[in-house]
């Protein structure tokens, strides 16, 4: 089968809603590990975060498009964009599921991503890393971004976070 992205719909958002809340129910697996635990996120605040109810929010109040990794039917991962004004959007995150991953799905999810931004009309990507984050840094500087900032943070849930903010002119 071959693999497609695409913009997700609401019914879209539905499922990847539920097949998130199911993988981070697995605390030893890769996504909980990978996404929640490695940042002391709070399990309820994630709960929150990955529940249909705020995943649509973000579409419907704050314009965030997703974006999907199918083959076929099958979710392979997932990019969320949110527009922060008129010409620049933060890239939220791109997660593409353990059983898929070093295949080029993440790179793809963020080739779709641009490009449908800069057809809107966007000329700013910025995207937030991990300091410690060296997979996803590199991924971001190998695809073009530049580190425009380091700083830290205090995050909803409490605690220290510290970033490396890229951005990459469209």
């Amino acid at each position: 089968m071959v693999m497609i992205v695409r913009t997700a719909s609401q019914e879209d958002i539905r499922i990847l809603s539920m097949k998130l809340l199911t993988l981070i129910q697995d605390k030893g697996g890769r996504v909980y590990q990978d996404n929640v635990a490695k940042f002391g996120i709070p399990d309820e605040y994630v709960e929150k975060a990955f529940s249909e109810e705020s995943m649509l929010k973000a579409t419907q109040e704050r314009g965030s498009t997703f974006y999907l990794a199918l083959e076929g039917s099958v979710m392979l991962g997932f990019a969320q964009v949110n527009p922060e004004n008129e010409d620049t959007v933060e890239l939220d995150r791109i997660v593409v599921f353990p059983e898929y991953s070093r295949k080029g799905i993440g790179t793809s999810l963020l080739r779709e991503a641009l490009s449908d931004q800069k057809r809107k009309g966007v000329k700013t990507v910025i995207v937030n890393a991990g300091k410690d984050e060296s997979h996803a840094r590199r991924f971001y500087e190998k695809n073009g971004f530049k580190e425009i900032r380091q700083v830290t943070i205090d995050a909803p849930w409490g605690s220290k976070l510290a970033l490396v903010t890229y951005e990459l002119q469209l």
